[in-house]
């Protein structure tokens, strides 16, 4: 039976031409290195290496006749050994990411879309929740990978990085064209009809408390759970929509909405990528975390 270890040390020694170079780099001892080259010599019948004050070399008659054989046989072995890592590490399975609708529609998308291309043999699952309810997912080994809004006051999941900086604005479309040519007191806006999202949802509650901390008390004339039908009501005219610019980027560069510069603004959010608490993080969850940049 062949002893594929014996030939890997002679592939060392060979390389090397040295005893010890080929110990250091197998990391086992000298004399464990003499000694197989002893016992393949002694299977194979003849003598494989010749001492010179150069160090080892091949002999004629043994070393040098099987040296490429043994250098393409143990190429062959590492590339099968490859394959076998590659299958391994090749994402399959699935992938359960929860997100709320807003940041799976106007951020995720993509992303999702670019990974399900490169992988789709993986079955991917989204979850709509809010960053509380995306943490308990986590917590409890119902999601893999969360996007949730920061800062988030939870040490029992792995907060990685933060992936999307959001700046909350107003948007309103020509009805309230008064407002747009000068920054507007942000106070003023209480006398305008205004139109925000649930006060269970993050942008809301960041808009409320920062309005708070200003004195201000901004009540909504109109409160939705789309911030999609949102857009539209502002668009129509209906009222001063409240939410990220990067939500709206496209109304804005058409000109069907346009941005209310208040003093002072809103102050920058961001969502963050979150995972559960693991030693090891699984293939698909880093290939999608890698895809994202």
């Amino acid at each position: 039976m062949v002893n594929l270890e014996l030939y890997k040390v002679f592939y060392a020694v060979a390389r090397c031409g040295s005893l010890t170079k080929a110990a250091e780099e197998l990391y086992i001892s000298q004399p464990a290195v003499s000694q197989a080259i002893k016992q393949l010599e002694t299977q194979l019948g003849g003598q494989l290496f010749v001492r010179t004050h150069k160090g080892m070399e091949l002999s004629e008659t043994g070393g040098k006749q099987i040296f490429k054989t043994v250098e393409q046989a143990l190429r062959l072995f590492e590339e099968a050994e490859n394959k076998y890592a590659e299958l391994k590490d090749t994402a399959t399975g699935v992938l359960r990411i929860c997100a709320s609708d807003t940041v799976s529609t106007h951020f995720l998308l993509p992303y999702i879309k670019k990974y399900h291309e490169k992988y789709p043999d993986v079955n991917l699952v989204l979850i709509n929740g809010t960053s509380r309810e995306t943490a308990e997912m986590l917590k409890t080994d119902k999601a893999d990978i969360g996007f949730v809004n920061l800062p988030i006051d939870d040490t029992d999941i792995n907060l990685c990085n933060t992936v999307m900086r959001l700046n909350d604005t107003f948007v309103a479309s020509d009805k309230f064209s008064e407002l747009f040519n000068e920054k507007v007191d942000l106070k003023r806006l209480q006398d305008f009809p205004l139109l925000m999202l649930e006060l269970s949802t993050a942008t809301r509650k960041a808009i409320v408390s920062f309005a708070h901390s200003q004195g201000i008390h901004l009540h909504p004339e109109i409160e939705l759970a789309s911030l999609e039908l949102m857009v539209e009501l502002a668009k129509n005219g209906m009222g001063i929509a409240c939410i990220p610019r990067e939500f709206v980027k496209h109304e804005l560069e058409r000109g069907v909405l346009k941005e209310i510069k208040t003093e002072p603004s809103l102050p920058t959010r961001a969502i963050g990528l979150a995972l559960s608490k693991t030693d090891k993080i699984p293939f698909t969850v880093k290939e999608f975390i890698k895809i994202l940049g």
